[in-house]
C-alpha cells in the first residue's frame, strides 16, 4: 500500500440506512429475492464509501452494510450453519441460570441479537467477504480493508453443545475446520490483491477482564470459555497463527483488532482494563498490526503496547459511542503520546471500533460518525506536517 504517514482507517462497520434495515427483514422474510436485497446494499456501501472519502480516509471499508452483525453473517455464507437468537440458545445452555445473568448485564432484548450455531460439519458454501470487495474495488482508488471474525470469536460463538456435538464433540475439533474456513477466505482475498484484511477478536478482553458472568457481555461467545484465562489465550494465539502461517509478506497486510465491547453507548457496562494480561500473547500473534481501542479511559495505559512484537499499532483515537466530535489538537497530543512507545511508520489512527456493529443497534450516525473520522483525518495531517519541519 502507497500510504502517507499516520495513514487514517475505520474498523469497519458503519450505520445501516432504513433502507438496508427494510432489505434485511424483507430478505429474511421472503419478500425480497437476494439480487435485490444486493442492489440496496450496493447503494449502501457507495454512501459509506462516499462518506469515508468525503473526510479524507486512507484505507476504507464497504461498512459491512450487507452484514446483520459483524459474526451472524458467516451462517448465510457457511454450510450447516444454523441461526439463534439468544433467548433460543436458552435451550441448549447447560446452566441456565448463569446463562440467564448474563442476559441480565445486557440493555437489549435477547431475542433481538443473533448467533450461528454449527449444527453439522462447515465449509464455505460461497466466499464470506471476496465478492464484498471486488464490488468495492470497482468504485474506489482508495485502500481497501477487508474485515472478518476471527477464529477464536467464530469457535467459541459456534460451538454449542446441544447442537453441534454430533458433528464436533468438542469446540477444538470445530476450531479445525474454522481455520480451514478462514484459511480459504484469506487465500482468496490475498489473491485478490486486498490491501488490509482485519480479523476480529472482541471476546480476548471478555477471557481476561470478566469475573464469572459479572459484566459479561459477549454472550454467546462467552458460553464455551474454560475457567482458566492462559488456556484460552494460549488456544486463540493458536488458532490465529495458523491461519496466517505462509500468508504474510505476500502482498496484503493482515490485522488483528481487540476493544472490549460495542453494543452499548453507556461505557459504564462495557468491559475495562489494561492490555497488559493480552501482550504476551499478542506480542506472539503471527499478524502485520494490533489494532486496539485506547479513546476511552477504560482502555488502560499505553505503556502496554511498548511490547508488540515489532508490529504496527491501529490507534484508537476516536470513541464511535459518543456523540461528541473529538478535537484535533486532542488527537494529536494523543499520537504524540504513543510516537514516545513506537516508530511513527507503525501508527495508523483509526476509531475504537465500528460505529454500528450490530445493524438493529447503531452506535452512531452517519452525519457524527463523518464529523468524526473528519476531525482524524485533519489530525493526521497535521501531524504528518510536523513531521516534515
Amino acid at each position: 500500500m502507497m500510504l502517507p504517514k499516520f495513514p487514517t482507517t475505520v474498523i469497519g462497520s458503519w450505520p445501516r440506512s432504513k433502507e438496508v434495515l427494510r432489505a434485511m427483514r424483507d430478505l429474511r422474510a421472503g419478500r425480497m429475492c437476494e439480487e435485490e436485497f444486493q442492489n440496496v446494499a450496493n447503494q449502501a456501501v457507495l454512501q459509506c464509501l462516499k462518506w469515508q472519502e468525503e473526510a479524507g480516509i486512507d484505507i476504507v471499508s464497504d461498512g459491512e452494510q450487507r452484514r446483520d452483525n459483524y459474526i451472524s453473517f458467516v451462517a448465510e455464507h457457511l454450510n450447516n450453519v444454523r441461526m439463534l437468537s439468544v433467548s433460543e440458545l436458552l435451550d441448549y445452555v447447560e446452566d441456565k441460570s448463569s446463562f440467564e445473568e448474563i442476559l441480565g448485564t445486557l440493555d437489549v432484548p435477547a431475542f433481538s441479537m443473533s448467533n450461528p450455531a454449527a449444527i453439522g460439519k462447515i465449509s464455505r458454501k460461497k466466499p464470506l467477504a471476496l465478492n464484498d470487495f471486488l464490488f468495492l474495488k470497482q468504485h474506489t482508488d482508495k485502500a481497501i480493508k477487508v474485515t472478518l471474525p476471527g477464529p477464536y470469536l467464530l469457535t467459541r460463538s459456534m460451538w454449542v453443545e446441544g447442537l453441534s456435538v454430533d458433528a464436533y464433540p468438542t469446540k477444538e475439533d470445530l476450531a479445525v475446520d474454522i481455520v480451514k474456513v478462514l484459511r480459504e477466505e484469506l487465500e482468496d482475498l490475498i489473491a485478490a490483491g486486498v490491501d488490509f484484511i482485519q480479523f476480529d477478536e472482541p471476546v480476548l478482553t471478555e477471557v481476561v477482564f470478566t469475573q464469572k458472568n459479572a459484566n459479561r457481555t459477549f454472550m454467546c461467545g462467552a458460553l464455551t470459555a474454560k475457567a482458566d484465562a492462559e488456556e484460552e489465550l494460549s488456544f486463540a494465539l493458536d488458532l490465529i497463527n495458523q491461519i496466517t502461517d505462509g500468508m504474510l509478506g505476500r502482498g496484503s497486510t493482515i490485522g488483528i483488532h481487540i476493544c472490549r465491547g460495542n453494543w452499548s453507548t453507556d461505557d459504564e457496562i462495557l468491559l475495562r482494563g489494561p492490555y497488559f494480561p493480552l501482550i504476551p500473547y499478542l506480542e506472539q500473534a503471527n499478524v502485520d498490526q494490533l489494532a486496539l481501542e485506547f479513546a476511552t479511559p477504560r482502555a488502560g495505559e499505553l505503556d502496554a503496547i511498548k511490547s508488540i512484537g515489532r508490529k504496527s499499532l491501529g490507534f484508537g483515537v476516536i470513541n464511535p459511542r459518543t456523540v461528541t466530535v473529538e478535537s484535533v489538537d486532542d488527537i494529536v497530543a494523543r499520537v504524540e503520546e504513543v510516537r514516545v512507545i513506537l516508530p511513527d511508520a507503525e501508527i495508523f489512527l483509526n476509531p475504537d471500533c465500528g460505529f454500528g456493529t450490530f445493524a438493529q443497534r447503531p452506535m452512531n450516525s452517519d452525519e457524527i460518525a463523518f464529523e468524526k473520522l473528519k476531525v482524524m483525518a485533519v489530525a493526521a495531517k497535521k501531524l504528518r506536517e510536523t513531521v516534515s519541519v
